[in-house]
């Protein structure tokens, strides 16, 4: 088989010159760094020759070229979404598909410009991706896509003006309220949380997972908050056995000499303590404590 050759320039006589092989192997030659005039003139050729193909083959060979040619750009896109969470591969995958998605689409009767069309597509594809996949901790869809437009906002903003813009200048491109802003910065955090092992503030020689609870202190103040609304329908004799039983750790045998009963009586009574306050709580909503409560 012989191989297709490859366009040595790109001007436009050799461009219209060229057969549709041609210029699918000068657009796949990796080696070949074309500029941003090259590699438009040459996408638009091809995306001109697969609209008039009437060979299916032929015709996905030439968009599958024209995707290939214009990766760089997809890449470029996605590295701009970078360090907020979510791994540069998926954010190259995304913009990918997106890429797929307008040069597939892409009407060369209608449009003049594939990047033009493009890029708003490959960035629309990542930030979907975002609002789909990004969220640690998930707040209102609201609030996701308010999020995202005011950092596609600020970033249109930035590369208009050569600067950061503005909280204000955010605003008023998108017509949101001080308050919504403000909601959708409360929500920045959400993408990637705060690491447990960093301190709470400068110089603090503890960590923020050093000043949470542990999982059973967490079981056991639940069980007090849910105890301490039923404890109150104990009587004296009930509510003077849990205590000698559950806080001053007293065994049963001690408990019924203190009460001068035998110590088969105190688990009699501990039993139906027990039962009674489960019912009480269960009846009220709450889900069962007793055991965090007596651990």
């Amino acid at each position: 088989m012989v191989a297709t050759s490859v366009l040595p320039t790109l001007d436009n006589a050799a461009l219209a010159a060229a057969c549709w092989r041609e210029l699918v192997a000068t657009a796949t030659r990796t080696e070949r760094r074309f500029s941003h005039d090259e590699r438009r003139a040459l996408s638009q050729e091809l995306l001109r020759r697969a609209a008039d193909a009437e060979d299916d083959a032929a015709r996905t060979s030439m968009l599958d070229a024209v995707i290939a040619l214009n990766h760089r750009v997809a890449v470029a896109v996605a590295r701009r979404y970078s360090d907020r969470g979510i791994d540069a591969e998926d954010l190259e995958q995304a913009a990918a598909e997106g890429l797929v998605k307008a040069v597939r689409r892409f009407d060369p009767d209608r449009q003049h410009d594939l990047l033009s069309y493009a890029v708003p597509s490959i960035r629309g594809e990542v930030l979907r991706f975002f609002r789909d996949h990004g969220w640690m901790v998930r707040p209102p869809r609201r609030v996701q896509e308010l999020q995202l437009a005011l950092r596609r906002a600020s970033s249109d903003l930035s590369v208009a003006t050569g600067r950061e813009a503005t909280p204000e200048e955010v605003r008023a491109a998108t017509g949101t309220s001080e308050r919504d802003y403000a909601e959708a910065g409360s929500a920045l955090g959400c993408f990637t949380p705060a690491s447990l092992d960093q301190p709470p503030e400068a110089g603090s020689t503890v960590t923020l997972g050093d000043t949470l609870a542990a999982d059973d202190e967490l079981g056991a103040a639940e069980a007090r908050v849910v105890l301490s609304g039923v404890l109150g329908t104990l009587g004296e004799r009930d509510a003077t056995v849990l205590y000698l039983r559950f806080f001053e750790e007293k065994s049963q045998r001690e408990i019924g000499t203190r009460f001068g009963v035998t110590q088969a009586t105190v688990s009699r009574w501990l039993g139906d303590i027990l039962a009674d306050l489960r019912s009480t709580i269960e009846g009220r909503g709450a889900r069962p404590v007793m055991a965090a409560a007596a651990s």
